[in-house]
Formats: C-alpha cells, structure tokens, sequence
C-alpha cells in the first residue's frame, strides 16, 4: 500500500503522544510515590507483532527492554489465545524482562476482529514480596529469593479483572492496597491506548495504519544506517567495572567490541565476566537495551525508537555472563547499576570516535536508598529514593549538577511528600560542593540528603555502584567523588561508611547519609587550577 510520507509524520507523533498520554494516566491515577511522584516508569506501543513503534519520553532502559517484550512473550502465548479485552501481566526476566519490580501489563489492540497493535504500561512495584520489604534483597544468591514471579497472566478479560489471579498476586506483595491501585492505573493507562488507536484506525483506515506502521520502521532503519555510515570503519574497544561482585567480593569487568562496518554495527560482550553471586546480574535484553541507547544518543538521538531504528544494531552476548546471566541467578541491581555500566562500556569505547558527544563518567548509579517501616496497624510503606548526581563533563561544556545521565530517567520524592507518607524527616538537602573533578571543563556537583528516622526498627536497603569505582574523567580530566552513603546511630558522633549492596535495621533517631558521586572532569585541568 503505498504511503504519503506526510501520514507518516501525522502518525509517528500521534503514535508518541498516545506513549505520553499512557505516562501521565498512570502517574495521575497510582497509588505508590515512585509512580506518581518518582515516575518509575514506561510507557511504549508495538505493532501487530511486537515490534515498537512509539514509547514515552521515559527510562530508557525500560525502553530498550520493551523492544523485546511482546515479541517474547508472544512465543509463550500465541496470537490464537489472546482475545478482545484482554489485559496480562508479567515481570518474568527471561521474557522480555529485566527484574522483578518491572512488572509489565500488556493489552492486544483489536480492531475488526484482528489483532493491530499492543500497548505495553510497566512500572516500578514498591513490593514483589522477597526476601526483604521493597524486594531488594542484597544477600540473595538465587532467582526466586527476589520475589514474586509472574509469567504471563491475564489479568483482565472482556468481563473485567479476575479477581481470584489478582488475589493471588496481592497475597504475594506486603502493600496489597497500594499495590491494587498501582496495577489499576497500569490498565487504565493501557485501556487509553487502545481507544486512541482505535480512533486512528477509524479516522485513516487500519490497514492504511498498519502500513505506515511498516514504513516508519523503514524509515527509521534507512536514517540510522545513514548515521553509522559517517562513523570510521574499525573496531573499538572499551570496558567499565562493577564495584565487586554483588556480595563484596572481586570486581566484576563489563568489557565491549565495537565493530563498524559500513552501515552496520555489532557491539560484542562476549569478554564480559562470568555471572556473579550477587543481584548485580542482567539480561540480555537489558545489555541489548544498553546498547541502543548509547548508538542512538550518539547518532539518531531525534529518530523515532522503533524496530527498524535498531535493524542495523548487533548484540552479541555469553550465556552465563554477568551480561546475560543463568536464568536462576539474581537480577534486581542489575537492571539500574550493570545497565550502567554496560552503557559506560560502550561510550568509552566511542569516546575517540566522536570524542565531541561523548561525556565523562557521571552519576550511572541508581544510588538506591530504600526504607521499608511497619505501621502500628500491621501495613507496609516502603521508600524507594534514588539521588542523581554530577553529570561528567564534554568536550564543549562543564557537566550539569544533580542530574540522572543514561539509563536512568525518574526523579526524586519531595521532602514535604516523604515526611507526610513515611515516618522518616528529610534533615537537609545541598549540593556536595567540590565533588566534581577538575579538568578543561569541570564534572557536575552531586548533592546530599540526610534521613532522620522518626520510628525504630526500619529496613533500609541499600544499592548503589561508584562506592570504590569513581566516575572517570576523559582526555586528562580528573575524577568524580565517589557515592558514599554513611550511617550515623541516635547519640553519636561516629559517621559508619555502609556496603553498596546490604539489608539492616535502623532506629528512631539514626541518620542515612547519601553523598552522590561527582561528574568526571574533561580534558587535562588548566595550570595552577
């Protein structure tokens, strides 16, 4: 069918504001602080057989995860099972998946009786069960110690929910009250999708649709091999590491070859380490999600994410490698912290590339702290607080202050809104003055955060990288301070340095620290700076 390139234009930012409009239902309309205050969490629409067509402007590695997402879980449930009103659930890793918390609710778009579309809402659960409250349990050395798994589960018929599945479900998770109102606005945001769509199809004609669907990832394939066509043939090496190995042990090596071939590129982690004991493991499908995001920033950042913009985009990984790990090993940190690290791989093997768009190492940690509390009426709340930090340098500019660079894309919980839903005080908040590293062009600030507990016997969970690896500088310039997250008891002077990667108790009085880690400098720092 032939199509006017005009259409296609009126489609694609259709296709992108039905994206953003999911986003915002599902922040308007959860239950949970890191949804509608944070914002953890992503929204995208596939074509017919699961290939992305349009995603909000959201967490890029929720985003090159659901590239997969439909495609694998496809392959689990045919075409012939799913029927008109259907909503199903999952957070399974090997499908399409990257941990457990990342719960996905997809809805097959119907039009005339056949399938036209999917739209896909996933979002950060503040509790999938597990070993500890907000699921992050640093000591798990196993799958199934991370929480509840869900392969693929529908959740919703023509009739409505299935109350008996979703009961299931909520026994499972210690905020089921909380948790119920998240999935809620998860199939609000997807049933918005569909109308949307469905006006389209009426206004242009489905199968009209769904042909400018497969010219857009035309397209977008043409563009991005335009794009990698400008860069120098040749490979390109480069590499990063994890702090240790999820559990204290030696540090983990991310190592990457880049190949370019004229209009192709294969981006190899096969020299990776092995898969570790600790939850710092990942998937393949969040390696793969790494790695589109840093072609894509670097050559197309203003082409549509589609399936066709990543056609010309290789992966290669080793099954039991800390980049695509053993199905039973855990997960949870790897998702935001290998991620990163993945993604800081592959710009340092770029770095001489196209050393003009390419930044010094910067906050690519979560810097996860996370409160879990009982309420006297035996309910849970659980924190889930991550703190950007000083963005590294460029070749034309300082890095910016405070900010969250490459995977990551959420922003923090206001003090006024943590102070009234948790039993925890915001004592004070700044800038961590000096923390970026001098060069030509300085690294960005981090920042600091205290939290008084106001009850004993809290859990705080921490999980963060660039504890004992600082973010690097390029081209001479120096490091960034390092994350530090310091532990100071009611009634002492003495600051306790805590681990990257724990679980603990605390008390009414004791102080949580965050120190973000500062942006690397760029280029060898000016005489007597």
């Amino acid at each position: 069918m032939a199509v006017d390139p005009f259409m296609i234009e009126v489609v694609r930012n259709g296709l992108s504001s039905v994206a953003e409009e999911m986003s915002l239902v599902v922040m308007r309309a959860a239950r949970s602080p890191v949804l509608r205050e944070a914002g953890d969490l992503s929204s995208n629409l596939t074509d017919a057989d699961g290939f992305q067509i349009a995603q909000g402007q959201d967490v890029p590695m929720h985003m090159g995860v659901m590239s997969f997402t439909v495609r694998e879980f496809l392959k689990v449930i045919p075409k012939a099972q799913l029927c008109e009103g259907d909503v199903w659930m999952l957070n399974l890793p090997d499908v399409g998946g990257n941990h457990l918390p990342d719960v996905k609710c997809i809805r097959p778009i119907f039009y005339e009786g056949k399938i036209r579309s999917f739209s896909i809402s996933l979002a950060h659960w503040g509790d999938t069960g597990g070993g500890a409250p907000g699921s992050y349990f640093a000591d798990a050395y196993d799958c199934w110690q991370e929480g509840l798994r869900i392969p693929p589960l529908r959740i919703v018929t023509k009739d409505g929910i299935d109350e008996e599945k979703l009961g299931f479900v909520l026994a499972n998770v210690r905020a089921p009250e909380t948790c119920r109102g998240d999935i809620l606005a998860q199939i609000a945001a997807t049933s918005v999708a569909e109308s949307r769509l469905h006006d389209m199809f009426r206004k242009w004609g489905a199968d009209h649709v769904e042909a400018i669907f497969a010219a857009m990832h035309d397209q977008a394939e043409v563009q991005m091999r335009r794009a990698i066509h400008d860069l120098p043939n040749g490979v390109y090496e480069g590499s990063d590491s994890m702090d240790d190995d999820g559990h204290g042990g030696p540090a983990a090596k991310i190592r990457v070859r880049i190949t370019v071939r004229d209009d192709n590129v294969t981006m190899d982690y096969s020299g990776s380490d092995d898969n570790v004991p600790g939850p710092i493991n990942t998937t393949r499908y969040i390696t793969a999600a790494s790695s589109y995001y840093v072609i894509k920033s670097l050559l197309g950042p203003d082409l549509q994410a589609s399936g066709g913009c990543y056609r010309p985009i290789e992966v290669i990984t080793r099954p039991g490698s800390i980049c695509d790990a053993r199905p039973d090993k855990p997960v949870v940190g790897g998702n935001h912290e290998t991620s990163q690290r993945i993604a800081d791989a592959a710009f340092r093997a770029l770095a001489r590339v196209v050393p003009a768009r390419v930044t010094a190492g910067g906050p690519t940690t979560s810097g996860l702290a996370l409160f879990g509390a009982c309420r006297e009426d035996g309910k849970w709340v659980t924190l889930y607080e991550t703190h950007g930090g000083g963005e590294g340098a460029r070749a034309d500019r300082d890095g910016a202050d405070v900010i969250r660079a490459h995977m990551s894309n959420v922003m923090n919980t206001p003090a006024e809104i943590i102070e009234t839903e948790y039993p925890i005080n915001i004592e004070y908040q700044r800038l961590r003055e000096h923390s970026g590293g001098h060069g030509r062009h300085e690294g960005g600030r981090g920042q600091e955060r205290a939290y008084r507990m106001r009850v004993n016997d809290v859990t705080l969970t921490t999980m963060f990288e660039r504890r004992d690896v600082a973010p690097y500088g390029l081209e001479g310039g120096e490091e960034g301070a390092k994350f530090e997250m310091i532990l100071r008891k009611q009634g002492s002077n003495e600051d306790s340095p805590l681990p990257g990667k724990t679980n603990i108790r605390i008390h009414s009085g004791d102080l949580v620290i965050v120190r973000s880690c500062g942006g690397g400098g760029y280029g060898a720092p000016e005489q007597g700076h």
